[in-house]
């Protein structure tokens, strides 16, 4: 049988820093253009612009910390209140706020979509081996856990459903939310679980196998020095004929032992 190579962790991670590296510039360089083609920074700058109508009217400061909130007196937590009702109860202020926080969600979520799907999908296949820039330059691939070359389905679940979805959409939005105020605790201890099970995986488990590999059901190696087949036919047979060339080498030991007797 093979022995499965398994990256190196200091490879691994370098590898990772390199292509956390490049999908944050394609995802900063995204963001930018939707922003401007969508118009996020005339909504934010509406949005402010109310808010700011609405502290000078009443004569408060709506962005101060809940210490701060905690430690204003009856006439000046009555005018705060107050504030906050009108511009609650202001619809072209609720409309710019739904627009900021729609859009920064939608922003978000297909920057880092597009980037992955480039950076962490397109590349590898034309790469092969599952390797990005990263995994190319450290020399390290990624391969199925029965050692059998990759395929762009798994390289799908692995990329789209593990590391884009799972791994960076998922805890995004969720602060996202937290920080529009959409989620409470909730949102933070689902953070905490998913935080949890990677450092899990990636600390306790033999294999030190992340959330994407798990999903995908691969594995990093080596590729100076692991055994890649393009089939599981192929690894069958390569199975079959060392099991025969195994059972050819004991027979000879025996009759050499035989002969010698």
């Amino acid at each position: 049988m093979y022995d499965l190579q398994r990256a190196d962790m200091w490879k691994r991670i370098s590898a990772w820093l390199f292509d956390f590296i490049i999908v944050g510039i394609v995802v900063v360089g995204l963001a930018f253009g939707m922003s401007a083609i969508l118009k996020y920074d005339s909504h934010w700058d509406a949005l402010e612009d109310g808010y700011n109508k609405y502290a000078a009217e009443f004569g408060v400061d709506l962005n101060i910390s809940s210490e701060d909130y905690a430690n204003l007196s009856e006439e000046e937590l009555q005018k705060y209140n107050d504030a906050e009702a009108a511009i609650q109860s202001d619809e072209k202020i609720n409309y710019h706020y739904n627009m900021v926080v729609n859009l920064s969600l939608l922003i978000t979520v297909f920057s880092i979509l597009i980037a992955h799907l480039i950076v962490e999908f397109a590349v590898p296949l034309f790469f092969g081996n599952g390797q990005t820039l990263g995994k190319k330059i450290f020399g390290v691939g990624v391969m199925r856990v029965d050692g059998v070359k990759v395929s762009p389905v798994i390289m799908f679940v692995r990329t789209i459903l593990g590391k884009c979805t799972t791994e960076t959409l998922i805890p995004i939005a969720i602060v996202i939310m937290l920080l529009f105020n959409i989620m409470d605790i909730f949102g933070v201890l689902c953070l905490f679980g998913l935080l949890l099970i990677q450092a899990g995986l990636l600390v306790f488990t033999r294999a030190r196998t992340p959330i994407h590999d798990v999903l995908a059901h691969t594995v990093t190696v080596d590729m100076a020095s692991q055994m890649i087949f393009d089939s599981p036919e192929e690894l069958i047979a390569y199975k079959q004929r060392i099991h025969q060339e195994e059972v050819r080498d004991t027979r000879e030991e025996q009759n050499i032992k035989s002969e010698n007797k």
